[in-house]
C-alpha cells in the first residue's frame, strides 16, 4: 500500500477569462496581470509543500502558473515539471474564442443543458473523463514507480496507516474548515503530487474521482459545493492509497479532503 496527496490547481486568470470567452485547447493565451497575482498568492500560500512531482497542462496559461507555484516554493525549485497533454481543457470545437452566451444559445437551440452540450467539433464529457482516466494510469504508475518502494507508507507495516490516512474518519473530514491551511489533510502523508489544469477538466476530474471511483468526501459537504466551478487557482486536495497487482497500479482508497478553496485570493482585487 502507497498513499501520496494529489493538490488540484486551475490556472490563473487569463483576458479570456475576464471576457468570458471559450478557450478551450483552440485558444492558447498567457495570464492576465491579475492571473499573474492569483499565481503569485497559490504559490505563497502552498510554498511550504514539498511537491516531489508537478504536472501541467501543456497550455500556456497552466504552464505559467506552475511555474509561479515552483517558483515560489521553499523545496521545490528544483522540482520537474511533466507537461502533460492529457490534464488541456475540455475542446470546445467552434465555440471556442466565442463569449460563453453563444455556448448557451447553442444548448438551448438544441434542447440540451449548456453543461451537458458539445458544441460542433468539440469534446463529450465522457471523452474528458477518459482522458483524464489516462492521466490518472500514467500518474498512478509514476507514483508507485519513483516513491513505492521506500517510506514507511510503502512498508507492510504501514499498511494500516496509508489505509487510514486516505479513508480519514467522519469526525476528522468534518473538521477541515472552509477557509483552513495549506497542509489540510496531509498529516502522515509524506508524498505530494501538484497538477496543474483548467475548469471544466477539474470539474469532470472531480466527479470521476467522487462518483465513479467513490471518493469519500468530508462529512456534511453537498455535491453542489463539491462539484461548483473552479475559481482561477481554485485548489482541491485528494489522498489515495494505490496497491501492485498483475496488471498494474490499482487504486485502493481514496478520500477528498476539500474542492475548489480559494481563501488564498481573499486580499487580491476580485477577478470578474
Amino acid at each position: 500500500m502507497f498513499t501520496f496527496s494529489l493538490t488540484v490547481v486551475r490556472h490563473g486568470e487569463t483576458q479570456y477569462n475576464r471576457e468570458k470567452l471559450l478557450q478551450g485547447q483552440g485558444v492558447d493565451t498567457s495570464l492576465s496581470e491579475t492571473g499573474v497575482q492569483q499565481g503569485e498568492a497559490v504559490g505563497q500560500h502552498l510554498k511550504d509543500i514539498t511537491f516531489c512531482n508537478v504536472f501541467a497542462s501543456n497550455l500556456q496559461r497552466a504552464v505559467q502558473t506552475a511555474e509561479i507555484i515552483l517558483r515560489n516554493s521553499t523545496h521545490c525549485s528544483g522540482t520537474e515539471m511533466l507537461l502533460e497533454p492529457l490534464l488541456r481543457e475540455r475542446g470546445f470545437g467552434v465555440a471556442e474564442g466565442r463569449h460563453k452566451e453563444d455556448l448557451k444559445n447553442m444548448a438551448n437551440a438544441a434542447g440540451q443543458s449548456c453543461r451537458d452540450f458539445t458544441p460542433p467539433g468539440g469534446e463529450t464529457l465522457d471523452q474528458v473523463k477518459l482522458r483524464f482516466k489516462k492521466f490518472l494510469e500514467v500518474l498512478f504508475k509514476r507514483m508507485l514507480e519513483e516513491h513505492g518502494s521506500s517510506g514507511p507508507a510503502a512498508s507492510s507495516s504501514g499498511a494500516s496507516a496509508s489505509r487510514e490516512a486516505a479513508h480519514g474518519t467522519a469526525a476528522a473530514a468534518s473538521d477541515v474548515p472552509p477557509g483552513g491551511s495549506a497542509d489540510d489533510g496531509l498529516q502522515g502523508v509524506s508524498v505530494h503530487a501538484l497538477v496543474v489544469s483548467h475548469g471544466a477538466y477539474i470539474r469532470v476530474a472531480i466527479k470521476h474521482l467522487v462518483e465513479d471511483l467513490k471518493c469519500t468526501v468530508p462529512a456534511g459537504v453537498k455535491d453542489s459545493q463539491l462539484f461548483s466551478p473552479c475559481p482561477n487557482t481554485g485548489i482541491s486536495r485528494f489522498i489515495l492509497t494505490l496497491s501492485q497487482s498483475e496488471s498494474g497500479p490499482v487504486l485502493s482508497a481514496a478520500r477528498c479532503v476539500f474542492t475548489n478553496r480559494k481563501r488564498h485570493l481573499e486580499n487580491l482585487p476580485a477577478a470578474e
